[in-house]
């Protein structure tokens, strides 16, 4: 059994392969592979260059990156991987669990990893805390790119403040081959976080010359560290932790070893600070041999590469109370092929018109049919909507886009405020746009999101969720049952059968009212975009319109709460006005000038 372990961060990459007893039987390496910062095919094109220089054809990969944070950055690594490697058993993991294992051979300690970015990861008992970690822009806080980022604003500072250039400012003069301290401008403009990076020497050898910026830098920098230490081992409550540091500046930098070391044993004086055990790559090989053949504790993501471009699974997510597996997604009804359109690929286009409105025509008789759980939805929006409470849409792909859509338009429809209405969205902002259909495999994800909005009992959360099966969806509906918040689940599968509802949200299921609309088999097999988004749409509308009208926001059949915020909605308020009060239009325009566009307060007037 032939193990090739890769670790990869923003500058380089390193690969090893090692034998059933732990042996390194060879060795590569290759440029960056931060897996935030390439794409996919740039990552393939690594692991090829990599597979060139190894005499052998691995039996297992272990891939562990920078930037490997959330589904959608490992199902990338897999594909990219599935190129080069076609039918190889694959883990990937982030490079702090590789980082951990080649620190202590094992996944039992604390390690501070400073490189290029910077991140402190730790396991005890099976238990895991992180600080850091969160990019350039974010954090990485003592990290080479944070370290020469403070040294050249401290140098370009003290240039300001006292018209010389010291020692570190004249450093990086050199450094970049620049003429003037104006000549860092539009450097620094455009350099990439490892071109930052790369002129941390020169804060470093500035410190060794006894200049006060750059030693405050570092001294800033191995505080940052030795905090998010302190940070993780608080989490794990350990009072006497093992501690590695490892990382491109602490292997070209001893000093700067030493003094992270004694910040750490500043506030932590029992721990135990050292070196790694193995290199990384090592590291993320014996990840794959220990995990995957004697503990089989998945860490990360494991799969047997498939087909490029075939889907393949999210990595697990690990939680106190399990992860939500997807079950029998293919008995959903949203997924059964539709009697009625199985010859639409020979049809006239005008045929395939009245095709589609007649299945569209379906969806109105199948919501009646839920209208008591809809009004009682409705209701209890509307108690929390008049005790300051909160409506949360939570919902993946087409479900949670429409449920982002209703909630954006609540504000200049009924000028709610800010945060009444708000739709959670799997893959983030990001997901509106682009397909981000892998980060609903994640139930940790939707839970963390409950948690993040600081969702209360004053609040109501509808999941969204064609299929009644996404993983994301039932991970937030089941956090939101433990906090105790009146959660609905708006779903297009009837056939949902409870006890698949009990097993992802565990015995809290009583606590959620399910919505289950029956729209039936879609034009296109399990395109949910069709028929159960046409639905979608209209009960959310119900929802959030109905909700409003019962707050008073309605007058007749005129939005007398309306945000006007360009000309066409101020001519609308306007004609409100007008119609309400009987007066002219150039009088409604003053009267709502001086009322500074409140429509609803100049029309009760």
């Amino acid at each position: 059994m032939r193990i090739l372990g890769i670790e990869g961060g923003a500058t380089r990459t390193s690969a090893a392969m090692l034998d059933d007893t732990g042996q390194v039987l060879a060795r590569a390496g290759g440029g960056p592979s931060n897996a935030k910062l390439l794409s996919e095919r740039e990552l393939a094109r690594l692991f090829r260059v990599l597979q060139e220089k190894l005499p052998h054809r691995p039996d297992a990969v272990s891939i562990c990156l920078a930037g490997a944070i959330v589904p959608y950055d490992h199902k990338k690594i897999r594909e990219a991987a599935a190129r080069v490697w076609l039918g190889v058993d694959c883990r990937t993991a982030s490079d702090r669990e590789s980082a951990l294992m080649a620190a202590f051979g094992k996944l039992e300690g604390i390690v501070v990893i400073c490189g290029t970015g910077s991140s402190t990861f730790g396991m005890r008992g099976g238990q895991r805390a992180r600080c850091g970690g969160w990019g350039h822009v974010l954090g990485d806080r003592g990290s080479a790119y944070d370290i020469a980022l403070s040294g050249i604003r401290a140098a370009v500072h003290n240039y300001d403040c006292t018209g010389r250039l010291g020692k570190l400012a004249r450093g990086f003069l050199q450094a970049l081959n620049s003429n003037a301290p104006e000549e860092l401008v539009d450097w620094a403009q455009q350099a990439a976080k490892r071109d930052m990076a790369g002129i941390v020497d020169v804060v470093f050898r500035a410190a060794k010359q006894r200049d006060s910026l750059a030693r405050r830098a570092l001294n800033e920098a191995a505080a940052e560290l030795a905090q998010s230490v302190h940070v993780v081992a608080r989490k794990l409550r350990w009072k006497k932790p093992l501690v590695c540091l490892t990382g491109g500046v602490f292997d070209h930098q001893p000093e700067f070893f030493q003094l992270v070391s004694r910040n750490i044993r500043r506030s932590l004086p029992e721990a135990i600070v050292r070196k790694p055990k193995f290199e990384g790559a090592v590291g993320a090989a014996l990840l794959e041999h220990e995990c995957g053949r004697r503990l089989r504790v998945p860490i990360g993501s494991r799969h047997r590469n498939s087909q490029p471009g075939r889907r393949a699974e999210a990595p697990p997510t690990f939680t106190a109370s399990g992860s939500t597996p997807l079950r029998d997604v293919a008995a959903a009804l949203t997924e059964q092929r539709n009697p009625r359109t199985m010859h639409i690929d020979r049809l006239s286009t005008t045929k395939l018109f009245d095709v589609m409105m007649n299945e569209e025509a379906r969806t109105i008789p199948a919501i009646r049919k839920r209208k008591r759980e809809i009004v009682a939805c409705i209701e209890a929006i509307t108690r929390a909507f008049g005790r300051g409470g909160r409506l949360f849409y939570v919902g993946a792909g087409t479900s949670g886009r429409l449920g982002v859509l209703d909630a954006s338009e609540c504000s200049p429809t009924f000028r709610a405020p800010p945060g009444m209405v708000q739709g959670i969205l799997s893959g983030g902002m990001r997901a509106l746009y682009a397909s981000v259909e892998e980060a609903e495999d994640d139930p940790e994800a939707g839970a963390a999101a409950i948690r993040n909005h600081g969702i209360t009992k004053r609040d109501v959360v509808v999941g969204i969720a064609a299929s009644g099966q996404t993983p994301f969806v039932l991970g937030a509906l089941r956090e939101a049952a433990r906090i105790g918040v009146r959660t609905f689940f708006l779903t297009f599968n009837p056939r949902l059968e409870i006890r698949h509802l009990q097993s992802a949200i565990g015995n809290r299921q009583s606590a959620i009212r399910v919505i289950a609309v029956a729209t039936g088999p879609e034009v296109i097999t399990g395109s949910t975009r069709l028929k159960a988004g046409t639905a979608t749409k209209l009960i959310l509308n119900m929802l959030t319109t109905i909700s409003m009208i019962r707050l008073g926001k309605v007058v007749s059949n005129l939005m007398v709460d309306l945000k006007p915020t360009n000309e066409k909605l101020r001519d609308r308020a306007c004609r409100i006005v007008m119609t309400l009060r009987g007066c002219s239009y150039q009088e409604a325009r003053r009267r709502l000038e001086h009322a500074n566009w409140d429509v609803k307060k100049v029309a009760r007037k």
